[in-house]
């Protein structure tokens, strides 16, 4: 999924930045004339944030995850300093940061991986990878006709392994894109997207890879699902092409390896795919949800106000469609939110505070409610 920060990049070019100075600063309050300490990798109006540190500081990180007992995280960064050439999986403690050292990685340091997530005994993680086709990142493609593409990989498999970086088992062995998985909060099951159909489509499996059951059967891109906290929902992006031209261009693509996940809606529906609804309808690139801690909410990442199709930024929902927040303001780039388990944190990727440069860090913010 993070290949989106390639796109996001070219765009950057023709965007300003705004980009915050130190952690904290003394400001007088006008009131009492006290001096007080203000965050200032907060940007103004995000009244979510009770504070904000700053994780990581170089390359591009992304799509991290908490351990179930939220003392660890494990991402994926394909940081030059940290000697890989593309995405690797990466693991750290909940209150680390890493500045001028190389957090242990938990992948092969082969091919090219994707989306990691903890297993439910916090002593094994998730994640796919295309290792098993070649030790080399695989060839990422250009644009075709000046638009936004990403690959999906036909090598990309599913594999459990510890945290000393072993894997232990693979649960997916079909041929053909199986990635982007994810487990459920109650421990028991696990959704990812693949293409066995024909179509990227959304499956289940047990934990333990047994009972695969195809749940989303509609033509587009299916994919980067999550479950509520309760394990009985699952909120993910489409980009469900309506129109000929828009199927023919989607299928085209598909046949290459191929998606445009530009124009995409959120979509929710219960874990074994009944009651599938369409969520937003705001436009642009809709993605990276997840579940507010309360199953009620969901918030997710969005350049629908956007009129270049930059900045994107950090939104919330209900359920039911309505009560639409603005969480972040950013100018650049904010993306990938995923709550602790217990509520209380909040890990996302950002542009912030990067000096102006290409560099998307990780934060963790404490959630006011």
């Amino acid at each position: 999924m993070s290949m989106y920060l390639r796109f996001f990049y070219s765009l950057l070019f023709l965007s300003m930045f705004v980009s915050c100075k130190n952690d904290k600063k003394q400001i007088s309050d006008a009131k009492s004339g006290a001096t007080k300490w203000v965050d200032t990798l907060i940007y103004s109006d995000e009244v979510h944030f009770k504070s904000l540190k700053q994780i990581t500081f170089g390359g591009d990180n992304a799509e991290a995850y908490w351990s179930f007992d939220d003392k660890q995280l494990v991402f994926q960064s394909n940081y030059k300093d940290w000697n890989v050439n593309c995405d690797q999986m990466f693991l750290m403690n909940a209150d680390e940061t890493f500045k001028d050292n190389m957090p242990p990685m938990v992948s092969t340091g082969k091919g090219r991986t994707t989306c990691a997530y903890f297993m439910p005994d916090n002593k094994h993680v998730i994640y796919a990878s295309t290792h098993l086709d070649s030790d080399d990142c695989p060839e990422v493609p250009e644009s075709i006709s000046g638009k936004y593409i990403w690959p999906i990989y036909s090598s990309y498999d599913i594999f459990v392994a510890d945290l000393e970086g072993n894997i232990v088992k693979q649960l997916t062995n079909e041929p053909g894109y199986d990635a982007e998985a994810t487990v459920s909060p109650q421990g028991d099951k696990i959704v990812f997207t693949s293409d066995r159909s024909g179509d990227l489509e959304l499956y289940t499996m047990n934990i333990d890879g047994s009972d695969v059951k195809q749940i989303t059967f509609e033509l587009g891109y299916d994919g980067g699902a999550f479950f509520s906290p309760d394990g009985t929902k699952l909120i993910f992006r489409s980009s469900r092409p309506k129109t000929e031209e828009e199927i023919k261009e989607y299928k085209d693509l598909l046949a290459q390896g191929l998606v445009q996940p530009t124009n995409m809606e959120l979509y929710i529906c219960n874990a074994d795919g009944s009651d599938l609804r369409q969520l937003t309808n705001l436009g642009k690139a809709n993605w990276s949800p997840f579940f507010h801690p309360s199953g009620e909410k969901i918030l997710f990442s969005s350049n629908f106000e956007s009129e270049r199709g930059f900045p994107f930024n950090l939104y919330m929902i209900d359920l039911d469609g309505n009560n639409l927040e603005r969480v972040t303001h950013s100018d650049t780039f904010d993306a990938f939110p995923v709550f602790s388990n217990d509520g209380k944190k909040l890990i996302f990727s950002s542009n912030r505070n990067n000096g102006g440069g290409r560099d998307t860090n990780l934060f963790i913010a404490e959630w006011k409610d």
